[in-house]
């Protein structure tokens, strides 16, 4: 089932019709959410709340656009929520994560402290850019910020990320 007829599902009546979306997009989200959040536990609830919000407002996405790009959005509000509560978790398990096909392990730990290293907002680009694909303007709509911004943001963030990883290897 595709990401629009799953919805239309749901809008139907099937509840069980927003599981294929959940199962398509819970490790990404969650992925998305340890890099936003900084610990595994908050990504987690906040990969939770936002499912749970994208559910009751399924009457608002557009089924002619990506599923994905706009459950980000919700996403991301909640893993920003997440960091300001008072009594978030440092600790906890680690999530399931998808290794770099191109890495060895070393590399893959490397790049993954020099990540978790970056300002959270470098971070959040280099992920939506360089992991998922998004273009310059997927980005702009999405965070709210212009196009030129996302790009002298990006180039700052991949600089850095760089300098980074440099460290860690040393």
């Amino acid at each position: 089932m595709d990401d629009a007829a799953a919805v239309r599902a749901c809008l139907d009546g099937d509840q069980q019709g927003f599981q294929p979306l959940v199962r398509r997009y819970q490790q990404r989200a969650l992925a998305h959410a340890r890099a936003l959040t900084g610990n595994d536990a908050d990504a987690a609830d906040a990969t939770q709340e936002a499912f749970v919000d994208a559910f009751r407002n399924l009457g608002r996405f557009d089924t002619q656009q990506a599923f994905y790009p706009w459950f980000y959005v919700l996403l991301r509000n909640r893993c920003l929520k997440q960091r300001t509560r008072r009594g978030t978790r440092q600790e906890s398990g680690t999530l399931p994560e998808q290794a770099v096909a191109t890495a060895s392990p070393e590399e893959s730990l490397d790049l993954r402290a020099a990540l978790d290293r970056l300002d959270v907002r470098d971070r959040e680009l280099i992920l939506l850019k360089h992991m998922d694909g998004w273009t310059y303007d997927e980005i702009a709509s999405r965070l709210g910020i212009p196009r030129g911004t996302v790009m002298s943001r990006l180039f700052t963030a991949r600089t850095r990320l760089q300098e980074l990883i440099k460290g860690v290897r040393q």
